[in-house]
Protein backbone atom coordinates (compact mmCIF):
# COMPACT_ATOMS: atom_id res chain seq x y z
CA UNK A 1 0.00 0.00 0.00
CA UNK A 2 0.81 3.74 -0.62
CA UNK A 3 0.41 6.80 1.54
CA UNK A 4 -3.35 6.06 2.03
CA UNK A 5 -3.88 9.45 3.27
CA UNK A 6 -1.77 11.28 0.30
CA UNK A 7 -0.69 13.24 2.92
CA UNK A 8 0.91 16.44 1.24
CA UNK A 9 2.84 17.03 4.56
CA UNK A 10 4.64 13.57 5.04
CA UNK A 11 7.31 13.02 7.48
CA UNK A 12 10.43 10.97 7.73
CA UNK A 13 9.51 9.70 10.73
CA UNK A 14 12.27 7.13 13.00
CA UNK A 15 10.64 5.07 15.42
CA UNK A 16 12.80 3.57 18.12
CA UNK A 17 11.39 0.72 19.62
CA UNK A 18 9.56 -2.24 17.44
CA UNK A 19 7.58 -3.42 20.43
CA UNK A 20 3.97 -3.00 21.34
CA UNK A 21 3.55 0.58 21.53
CA UNK A 22 6.46 1.82 18.42
CA UNK A 23 4.60 -0.87 16.20
CA UNK A 24 1.50 0.22 16.42
CA UNK A 25 2.32 3.90 16.47
CA UNK A 26 3.90 2.98 13.05
CA UNK A 27 0.80 1.63 12.41
CA UNK A 28 -1.02 5.00 12.73
CA UNK A 29 1.49 6.74 10.85
CA UNK A 30 2.63 5.48 8.04
CA UNK A 31 -1.43 5.35 7.37
CA UNK A 32 -1.85 8.91 7.73
CA UNK A 33 0.63 8.72 4.58
CA UNK A 34 4.51 9.46 6.81
CA UNK A 35 7.45 7.68 6.09
CA UNK A 36 8.42 5.77 9.10
CA UNK A 37 11.69 3.74 9.93
CA UNK A 38 11.13 1.03 12.96
CA UNK A 39 14.89 0.57 14.69
CA UNK A 40 14.80 -2.20 17.23
CA UNK A 41 17.38 -3.78 19.69
CA UNK A 42 16.11 -7.24 19.75
CA UNK A 43 16.14 -10.07 16.82
CA UNK A 44 12.43 -9.68 15.00
CA UNK A 45 10.08 -11.40 17.67
CA UNK A 46 8.41 -12.85 14.78
CA UNK A 47 11.60 -15.35 14.04
CA UNK A 48 12.23 -15.70 17.80
CA UNK A 49 8.61 -16.83 19.23
CA UNK A 50 9.98 -19.14 22.10
CA UNK A 51 11.73 -16.34 23.65
CA UNK A 52 9.38 -14.86 26.50
CA UNK A 53 11.53 -11.81 27.27
CA UNK A 54 8.77 -9.65 29.76
CA UNK A 55 5.66 -11.15 31.02
CA UNK A 56 4.23 -13.70 28.81
CA UNK A 57 0.24 -12.33 28.58
CA UNK A 58 -1.22 -9.29 29.06
CA UNK A 59 -4.76 -7.42 29.93
CA UNK A 60 -6.24 -5.90 27.22
CA UNK A 61 -9.23 -3.64 27.63
CA UNK A 62 -11.37 -1.30 26.13
CA UNK A 63 -8.46 1.75 25.52
CA UNK A 64 -6.22 -0.90 23.91
CA UNK A 65 -9.35 -2.42 22.10
CA UNK A 66 -10.15 1.08 20.29
CA UNK A 67 -6.64 1.42 19.26
CA UNK A 68 -6.22 -1.82 17.48
CA UNK A 69 -9.91 -1.06 15.82
CA UNK A 70 -8.04 1.83 14.61
CA UNK A 71 -5.93 0.19 12.59
CA UNK A 72 -7.83 -3.01 11.90
CA UNK A 73 -7.02 -5.67 14.11
CA UNK A 74 -9.04 -5.90 17.12
CA UNK A 75 -11.31 -7.97 15.87
CA UNK A 76 -8.91 -10.41 14.81
CA UNK A 77 -6.58 -10.09 18.14
CA UNK A 78 -10.25 -10.07 20.20
CA UNK A 79 -12.57 -12.91 18.59
CA UNK A 80 -9.34 -15.32 17.77
CA UNK A 81 -6.95 -15.18 20.44
CA UNK A 82 -7.83 -13.24 23.37
CA UNK A 83 -9.27 -15.80 26.43
CA UNK A 84 -12.30 -13.10 28.13
CA UNK A 85 -12.00 -12.80 31.93
CA UNK A 86 -15.65 -11.96 33.21
CA UNK A 87 -14.17 -12.05 36.93
CA UNK A 88 -11.37 -12.09 39.73
CA UNK A 89 -11.46 -15.80 41.34
CA UNK A 90 -10.25 -15.40 44.58
CA UNK A 91 -8.42 -18.28 46.42
CA UNK A 92 -8.47 -18.96 49.80
CA UNK A 93 -5.97 -20.64 51.94
CA UNK A 94 -8.32 -23.35 52.22
CA UNK A 95 -8.68 -23.88 48.26
CA UNK A 96 -11.93 -22.77 48.46
CA UNK A 97 -12.48 -19.81 45.81
CA UNK A 98 -14.93 -16.92 45.22
CA UNK A 99 -15.72 -14.23 42.54
CA UNK A 100 -15.69 -10.90 42.04
CA UNK A 101 -16.79 -9.77 38.56
CA UNK A 102 -15.18 -7.11 36.73
CA UNK A 103 -18.83 -5.30 35.67
CA UNK A 104 -22.01 -7.03 37.06
CA UNK A 105 -24.32 -5.04 35.38
CA UNK A 106 -23.09 -5.55 32.00
CA UNK A 107 -21.16 -8.66 32.04
CA UNK A 108 -17.92 -7.21 30.57
CA UNK A 109 -14.41 -8.57 30.46
CA UNK A 110 -10.80 -8.00 30.04
CA UNK A 111 -8.92 -10.45 27.59
CA UNK A 112 -6.04 -12.25 28.16
CA UNK A 113 -3.62 -11.89 24.96
CA UNK A 114 -0.48 -12.90 24.30
CA UNK A 115 2.53 -10.14 24.23
CA UNK A 116 4.60 -12.05 21.26
CA UNK A 117 1.62 -12.98 19.49
CA UNK A 118 0.37 -9.63 19.13
CA UNK A 119 3.80 -7.63 18.81
CA UNK A 120 3.97 -10.23 15.72
CA UNK A 121 0.22 -9.42 14.35
CA UNK A 122 1.55 -5.45 14.29
CA UNK A 123 4.42 -5.80 12.95
CA UNK A 124 2.83 -8.30 10.21
CA UNK A 125 -0.15 -5.66 9.31
CA UNK A 126 2.72 -2.88 8.61
CA UNK A 127 4.51 -5.14 6.06
CA UNK A 128 1.14 -4.34 3.93
CA UNK A 129 2.40 -0.69 3.53
CA UNK A 130 5.42 0.34 1.58
CA UNK A 131 6.29 3.62 3.50
CA UNK A 132 7.04 1.36 6.43
CA UNK A 133 10.96 -0.39 7.06
CA UNK A 134 12.09 -2.10 9.73
CA UNK A 135 15.57 -2.69 11.22
CA UNK A 136 15.94 -5.29 13.93
CA UNK A 137 19.33 -5.89 15.81
CA UNK A 138 19.48 -2.09 15.93
CA UNK A 139 20.81 -0.85 19.39
CA UNK A 140 20.69 3.46 19.87
CA UNK A 141 24.05 4.19 21.04
CA UNK A 142 24.02 8.15 20.34
CA UNK A 143 21.55 10.67 20.18
CA UNK A 144 21.15 14.24 19.30
CA UNK A 145 16.95 14.50 19.53
CA UNK A 146 17.43 18.37 18.12
CA UNK A 147 19.44 17.95 15.49
CA UNK A 148 17.04 14.70 14.35
CA UNK A 149 20.06 12.97 14.61
CA UNK A 150 20.71 9.28 16.02
CA UNK A 151 23.41 6.73 15.65
CA UNK A 152 23.17 3.38 15.92
CA UNK A 153 24.92 -0.20 16.66
CA UNK A 154 23.79 -3.39 14.26
CA UNK A 155 24.61 -5.75 17.18
CA UNK A 156 25.19 -8.54 14.71
CA UNK A 157 27.62 -7.02 12.40
CA UNK A 158 29.12 -4.54 14.92
CA UNK A 159 28.42 -1.50 12.20
CA UNK A 160 27.54 1.68 12.88
CA UNK A 161 25.22 4.26 11.25
CA UNK A 162 24.03 7.31 11.02
CA UNK A 163 20.00 8.15 10.31
CA UNK A 164 18.38 11.33 10.19
CA UNK A 165 14.56 11.92 10.22
CA UNK A 166 12.22 14.84 10.35
CA UNK A 167 10.68 13.43 13.55
CA UNK A 168 12.23 10.81 16.34
CA UNK A 169 9.68 8.96 18.57
CA UNK A 170 11.32 7.01 21.43
CA UNK A 171 9.10 3.71 22.29
CA UNK A 172 11.83 2.03 23.68
CA UNK A 173 10.38 1.19 27.06
CA UNK A 174 10.69 1.93 30.80
CA UNK A 175 14.87 1.90 30.30
CA UNK A 176 14.46 4.51 27.23
CA UNK A 177 17.72 5.45 25.31
CA UNK A 178 15.65 8.22 24.02
CA UNK A 179 14.44 9.54 27.44
CA UNK A 180 18.06 9.17 28.49
CA UNK A 181 19.41 11.58 25.48
CA UNK A 182 16.08 14.09 26.28
CA UNK A 183 17.12 14.28 30.39
CA UNK A 184 20.02 16.12 29.33
CA UNK A 185 18.03 18.85 28.28
CA UNK A 186 17.32 21.90 30.74
CA UNK A 187 13.74 21.62 32.15
CA UNK A 188 13.32 17.99 31.92
CA UNK A 189 11.47 16.86 35.33
CA UNK A 190 12.08 12.84 35.80
CA UNK A 191 11.40 10.77 38.73
CA UNK A 192 11.95 6.75 39.00
CA UNK A 193 10.54 4.46 42.05
CA UNK A 194 10.76 0.87 42.59
CA UNK A 195 8.53 -0.53 44.60
CA UNK A 196 9.90 -3.29 47.44
CA UNK A 197 8.04 -5.84 45.61
CA UNK A 198 9.43 -8.09 42.67
CA UNK A 199 7.72 -10.86 40.55
CA UNK A 200 8.69 -13.97 39.38
CA UNK A 201 7.03 -16.22 37.14
CA UNK A 202 5.62 -19.68 37.08
CA UNK A 203 3.59 -21.74 35.14
CA UNK A 204 0.68 -23.67 35.71
CA UNK A 205 0.31 -26.49 32.36
CA UNK A 206 -2.41 -28.12 30.68
CA UNK A 207 -3.88 -31.22 31.90
CA UNK A 208 -3.03 -34.69 30.51
CA UNK A 209 -5.99 -33.98 27.37
CA UNK A 210 -4.62 -30.43 26.87
CA UNK A 211 -7.06 -28.97 28.37
CA UNK A 212 -7.23 -25.86 31.25
CA UNK A 213 -7.11 -26.74 34.88
CA UNK A 214 -8.83 -23.93 36.23
CA UNK A 215 -11.75 -22.38 34.80
CA UNK A 216 -10.51 -20.32 32.24
CA UNK A 217 -12.43 -17.40 31.90
CA UNK A 218 -10.99 -15.39 35.26
CA UNK A 219 -8.08 -13.98 36.60
CA UNK A 220 -7.02 -16.19 39.24
CA UNK A 221 -6.22 -14.31 42.81
CA UNK A 222 -4.11 -15.50 45.84
CA UNK A 223 -4.04 -12.78 48.13
CA UNK A 224 -1.64 -13.08 51.12
CA UNK A 225 -2.00 -9.49 52.78
CA UNK A 226 1.78 -8.49 51.99
CA UNK A 227 1.93 -10.76 48.63
CA UNK A 228 -0.02 -12.38 46.15
CA UNK A 229 0.01 -14.96 43.33
CA UNK A 230 -1.83 -14.62 40.15
CA UNK A 231 -2.79 -16.61 36.64
CA UNK A 232 -3.45 -15.46 33.60
CA UNK A 233 -5.07 -18.04 30.66
CA UNK A 234 -3.02 -18.81 27.84
CA UNK A 235 -4.43 -19.78 23.93
CA UNK A 236 -2.28 -23.60 24.74
CA UNK A 237 -4.22 -23.91 27.75
CA UNK A 238 -1.81 -23.09 30.17
CA UNK A 239 -1.32 -19.98 32.92
CA UNK A 240 1.02 -17.57 33.21
CA UNK A 241 1.80 -17.43 37.29
CA UNK A 242 3.10 -14.62 38.40
CA UNK A 243 4.25 -14.31 41.89
CA UNK A 244 4.28 -10.83 43.30
CA UNK A 245 6.05 -10.06 46.94
CA UNK A 246 9.09 -8.43 49.05
CA UNK A 247 12.63 -9.36 47.91
CA UNK A 248 13.47 -10.48 51.38
CA UNK A 249 10.67 -13.30 51.17
CA UNK A 250 12.41 -14.02 47.72
CA UNK A 251 15.78 -14.41 49.35
CA UNK A 252 14.29 -16.27 52.59
CA UNK A 253 13.21 -19.15 49.94
CA UNK A 254 17.19 -20.83 49.02
CA UNK A 255 16.47 -23.84 49.14
CA UNK A 256 13.85 -26.82 47.96
CA UNK A 257 12.48 -27.21 51.70
CA UNK A 258 11.82 -23.73 52.08
CA UNK A 259 10.22 -23.52 48.76
CA UNK A 260 7.63 -26.13 49.59
CA UNK A 261 7.07 -25.24 53.23
CA UNK A 262 5.94 -21.62 51.90
CA UNK A 263 3.79 -23.08 49.19
CA UNK A 264 2.26 -25.15 51.69
CA UNK A 265 1.60 -22.63 54.19
CA UNK A 266 0.42 -19.67 51.59
CA UNK A 267 -0.69 -21.47 48.12
CA UNK A 268 -1.43 -24.95 48.53
CA UNK A 269 -3.96 -25.34 45.95
CA UNK A 270 -1.51 -24.59 43.75
CA UNK A 271 0.88 -27.21 43.85
CA UNK A 272 -0.50 -30.11 42.16
CA UNK A 273 -1.52 -27.30 39.24
CA UNK A 274 1.86 -26.50 38.63
CA UNK A 275 3.32 -29.93 40.06
CA UNK A 276 6.36 -30.05 42.46
CA UNK A 277 8.80 -31.00 40.33
CA UNK A 278 8.00 -28.34 38.15
CA UNK A 279 7.88 -25.52 40.49
CA UNK A 280 11.14 -26.01 42.17
CA UNK A 281 12.53 -25.87 38.83
CA UNK A 282 10.94 -22.87 37.56
CA UNK A 283 11.62 -20.98 40.68
CA UNK A 284 15.30 -21.43 41.19
CA UNK A 285 15.72 -21.08 37.16
CA UNK A 286 15.55 -17.95 37.36
CA UNK A 287 15.35 -14.52 39.89
CA UNK A 288 12.95 -11.91 40.65
CA UNK A 289 12.76 -9.24 38.68
CA UNK A 290 11.87 -5.04 39.30
CA UNK A 291 9.15 -3.34 39.73
CA UNK A 292 9.68 0.47 38.18
CA UNK A 293 7.01 3.61 38.07
CA UNK A 294 8.66 6.43 35.51
CA UNK A 295 6.88 10.14 35.63
CA UNK A 296 8.49 12.44 33.57
CA UNK A 297 7.47 15.60 31.43
CA UNK A 298 7.72 17.40 29.39
CA UNK A 299 7.32 14.45 26.41
CA UNK A 300 8.81 15.94 23.86
CA UNK A 301 11.82 18.23 22.66
CA UNK A 302 9.99 21.29 20.34
CA UNK A 303 8.97 19.62 16.81
CA UNK A 304 11.91 17.17 16.61
CA UNK A 305 11.57 14.23 19.20
CA UNK A 306 8.51 12.95 21.66
CA UNK A 307 8.47 9.27 23.89
CA UNK A 308 5.58 7.07 24.56
CA UNK A 309 4.52 3.85 26.12
CA UNK A 310 6.59 3.19 29.16
CA UNK A 311 9.38 5.16 28.04
CA UNK A 312 7.29 8.10 29.13
CA UNK A 313 5.29 6.36 32.10
CA UNK A 314 6.33 2.92 32.75
CA UNK A 315 4.00 2.12 35.59
CA UNK A 316 3.76 -1.44 37.85
CA UNK A 317 1.16 -3.56 36.38
CA UNK A 318 -1.74 -3.98 38.40
CA UNK A 319 -4.29 -2.29 36.87
CA UNK A 320 -3.70 -4.04 33.95
CA UNK A 321 -3.61 -0.68 32.10
CA UNK A 322 0.80 -0.42 30.45
CA UNK A 323 0.00 -1.27 27.37
CA UNK A 324 -3.65 -0.19 27.54
CA UNK A 325 -2.03 3.67 28.45
CA UNK A 326 0.74 2.97 25.52
CA UNK A 327 -2.06 2.48 22.96
CA UNK A 328 -3.92 4.86 24.18
CA UNK A 329 -0.72 7.32 23.77
CA UNK A 330 -0.93 6.71 19.65
CA UNK A 331 -4.87 6.82 19.75
CA UNK A 332 -4.55 10.37 21.04
CA UNK A 333 -1.52 11.22 19.09
CA UNK A 334 -3.48 10.17 15.90
CA UNK A 335 -6.64 12.36 16.76
CA UNK A 336 -4.23 15.56 17.41
CA UNK A 337 -2.44 15.14 14.04
CA UNK A 338 -6.05 14.98 12.28
CA UNK A 339 -7.18 17.79 14.34
CA UNK A 340 -3.85 19.97 13.68
CA UNK A 341 -3.70 18.52 10.36
CA UNK A 342 -0.37 17.15 10.68
CA UNK A 343 1.54 20.06 11.88
CA UNK A 344 3.52 17.98 14.29
CA UNK A 345 4.80 21.41 16.42
CA UNK A 346 0.99 21.92 17.75
CA UNK A 347 0.59 18.07 18.20
CA UNK A 348 3.55 17.43 20.15
CA UNK A 349 3.44 20.54 22.26
CA UNK A 350 -0.32 19.91 22.85
CA UNK A 351 -0.19 16.60 23.62
CA UNK A 352 3.22 16.58 25.92
CA UNK A 353 1.27 19.55 27.72
CA UNK A 354 -2.34 17.46 28.49
CA UNK A 355 -1.21 13.67 28.31
CA UNK A 356 1.03 13.67 31.59
CA UNK A 357 -1.71 14.60 34.14
CA UNK A 358 -3.38 11.17 32.67
CA UNK A 359 -0.47 8.89 33.23
CA UNK A 360 0.61 10.53 36.30
CA UNK A 361 -3.08 9.22 37.80
CA UNK A 362 -3.01 5.78 36.05
CA UNK A 363 0.94 5.50 37.62
CA UNK A 364 -0.93 6.37 41.21
CA UNK A 365 -3.79 3.99 40.60
CA UNK A 366 -1.91 0.84 39.48
CA UNK A 367 0.32 1.60 43.24
CA UNK A 368 -3.26 1.58 44.71
CA UNK A 369 -4.53 -1.49 42.86
CA UNK A 370 -1.84 -4.01 44.37
CA UNK A 371 -3.21 -3.01 47.34
CA UNK A 372 -6.15 -3.72 46.49
CA UNK A 373 -5.72 -7.38 44.77
CA UNK A 374 -2.79 -8.76 47.83
CA UNK A 375 -4.65 -7.07 50.86
CA UNK A 376 -8.29 -5.10 50.45
CA UNK A 377 -10.31 -7.76 48.08
CA UNK A 378 -10.56 -10.40 51.25
CA UNK A 379 -12.18 -7.51 53.42
CA UNK A 380 -15.85 -7.60 54.44
CA UNK A 381 -15.41 -3.60 53.96
CA UNK A 382 -14.20 -4.04 50.37
CA UNK A 383 -16.96 -6.31 49.41
CA UNK A 384 -19.66 -4.18 50.85
CA UNK A 385 -18.28 -1.30 48.89
CA UNK A 386 -18.22 -3.33 45.84
CA UNK A 387 -21.70 -4.45 46.17
CA UNK A 388 -22.70 -0.66 46.85
CA UNK A 389 -20.71 0.91 43.94
CA UNK A 390 -22.28 -2.13 41.59
CA UNK A 391 -26.12 -1.31 43.07
CA UNK A 392 -25.66 2.44 42.19
CA UNK A 393 -24.46 1.76 38.65
CA UNK A 394 -27.15 -0.34 38.29
CA UNK A 395 -29.76 2.31 39.20
CA UNK A 396 -27.74 4.98 37.40
CA UNK A 397 -25.39 3.86 34.90
CA UNK A 398 -24.63 7.25 33.48
CA UNK A 399 -24.06 9.09 36.80
CA UNK A 400 -22.16 6.64 38.59
CA UNK A 401 -19.49 4.74 37.47
CA UNK A 402 -17.62 2.67 39.42
CA UNK A 403 -13.22 3.42 39.46
CA UNK A 404 -12.75 0.14 38.31
CA UNK A 405 -15.67 0.22 35.23
CA UNK A 406 -14.12 3.84 34.17
CA UNK A 407 -10.68 3.30 34.29
CA UNK A 408 -11.33 -0.86 32.52
CA UNK A 409 -13.93 -0.21 30.31
CA UNK A 410 -14.30 3.40 29.29
CA UNK A 411 -12.07 5.88 27.44
CA UNK A 412 -12.95 8.63 30.32
CA UNK A 413 -8.99 10.22 31.15
CA UNK A 414 -7.52 8.60 33.87
CA UNK A 415 -7.33 12.37 36.06
CA UNK A 416 -11.17 12.12 35.52
CA UNK A 417 -11.91 8.43 36.69
CA UNK A 418 -9.66 9.41 40.09
CA UNK A 419 -12.30 12.62 40.10
CA UNK A 420 -15.00 10.49 39.75
CA UNK A 421 -14.18 8.30 42.43
CA UNK A 422 -13.55 11.26 45.37
CA UNK A 423 -16.64 12.80 44.27
CA UNK A 424 -17.84 9.46 45.14
CA UNK A 425 -16.29 8.93 47.88
CA UNK A 426 -17.59 12.30 49.33
CA UNK A 427 -21.09 11.69 48.48
CA UNK A 428 -21.41 8.36 50.32
CA UNK A 429 -19.05 9.93 53.43
CA UNK A 430 -21.98 12.36 53.44
CA UNK A 431 -24.91 10.45 52.87
CA UNK A 432 -23.85 8.06 55.78
CA UNK A 433 -23.38 10.90 58.01
CA UNK A 434 -26.83 12.13 57.20
CA UNK A 435 -28.07 8.73 58.07
CA UNK A 436 -26.11 8.14 60.90
CA UNK A 437 -27.54 11.56 61.97
CA UNK A 438 -30.88 11.22 61.80
CA UNK A 439 -30.50 7.81 63.49
CA UNK A 440 -29.02 9.31 66.67
CA UNK A 441 -31.69 11.95 66.46
CA UNK A 442 -34.30 9.61 66.46
CA UNK A 443 -33.37 7.54 68.87
CA UNK A 444 -32.15 10.41 71.52
CA UNK A 445 -36.12 11.08 70.71
CA UNK A 446 -37.21 7.91 71.57
CA UNK A 447 -35.76 7.57 74.69
CA UNK A 448 -37.17 10.65 75.74
CA UNK A 449 -40.55 10.06 74.65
Amino acid sequence: MNMPNGNAKSMDVVIVGGGLVGSLEALYLVKRGHRVRLYEYREDIRNTPQIRGRSINLALSVRGRRALKDVGLEEHIVKDHGIPMYARKIHRLDGSTYEIPYDARTNQSIFSVGRNYLNSALLKESDKYKNVEKYFNHKLVEANLKRGSLQFLKTDTKETIEVQADLIIGADGAFSAVRRAMMKEPLFDYSQTYIEHGYLELCIPSDQNGSFQMPANYLHIWPRGNFMMIALPNQDCSWTVTLFMPFSYFKNLDSEERLMEFFQQYFPDSIPLIGKKKLIEDFFAGSPSPLVSVKCRPYNISEKALIIGDAAHAVVPFYGQGMNAGFEDCTILDRMFQKYDDDVAKVLEEYSRTRWVDTFAISDLAVYNYIEMRDLVTRPSYRLRKALDDFIFWLLPVTWVPLYNSVTFSTMPYSQCVKNREWQNKVLLSTFLAIGGMFTIATVYGLRK
